[in-house]
């Protein structure tokens, strides 16, 4: 009988290119667990533990740290070292108190830039799409699995329904309460999650819609004034007059 389901295991030369693990050397990888982030942009907890902060030479250091209960993830304790982390994601070393975010880097496609702790407070998060539930109710579908729902006093003329797919909320952790919202729309400062400006940050001159999202163009501006398009699927905003987060040296 065929086998039902996916594969449990990945192999190391099928993994993300943008991994920073030894695919000639070791036969296999870390597979994500299901969770708020696909495969293609997230990095398994235990590859940040052993790879990018070399707190660990091998995979059983890794597990037993992560085990021990030593990182947050978005304020929460995350013991699974499969645990998927992704874009805009808050990580903290409790034992060191030092606070990562992970955010798209040019070539590498995710990186962590540190931060202060007191940025490691909130994250930005992408909305994704939006419906109406039970009540007349607004829920918000964001990029990271999270739901977030928006009451409303009278469903005929919902006037707390301020927010439009693809714009970002700034949103408290681990508490959720919302603290901002950044609309897309021109003039707004934006960071590129994919393509071949992955990690680029420019402001938003012009949104030329298409037939469907990944058809839709999107002309930037980036601060030295040079121009570049890219897909409105990779459009991330991070502020209006300037960056809600801090970004490396030299990105704007």
């Amino acid at each position: 009988m065929a086998r039902m389901g996916g594969k449990r295991h990945l192999k190391a030369l099928a993994a993300p290119r943008f991994w920073p693990i030894l695919r000639k050397e070791y036969k296999w990888a870390v597979k994500p667990s299901p969770g708020p982030h696909p495969i293609d942009f997230s990095l398994p907890l235990l590859i940040i533990v052993r790879d990018i902060f070399k707190y660990a030479k091998t995979a059983r250091e890794a597990r037993k740290l992560i085990a021990e209960g030593h990182f947050r993830v978005d304020g929460k304790i995350r013991k699974n070292y499969k645990f998927p982390v992704g874009i805009m994601d808050v990580i903290e070393i409790v034992d060191t108190q030092e606070y990562y975010r992970v955010i798209p880097v040019p070539v590498k496609v995710l990186g962590l830039h540190k931060i202060e702790k007191e940025e490691a407070t909130f994250k930005l998060c992408r909305i994704e799409n939006k419906t109406t539930v039970k009540g007349g109710h607004i829920q918000l579908n964001l990029h990271d699995g999270r739901n977030v729902l928006i009451r409303v006093s009278d469903p005929t003329n919902p006037v707390e329904d301020i927010y439009s797919t693809l714009g970002a909320l700034k949103l408290g952790i681990p508490k959720q309460e919302i603290m901002g919202y950044i609309p897309l729309e021109e003039g707004v400062i934006a960071i590129i999650s994919g393509g071949r400006n992955v990690g680029r940050v420019g402001r938003v001159v012009e949104i030329r819609k298409g037939v469907r999202r990944h058809r839709s163009i999107v002309t930037l501006e980036d601060k030295h004034g040079n121009k570049f398009q890219t897909s409105l699927s990779y459009i991330f905003p991070i502020g209006k007059e300037e960056p809600l987060i801090s970004l490396p040296e030299g990105v704007w």
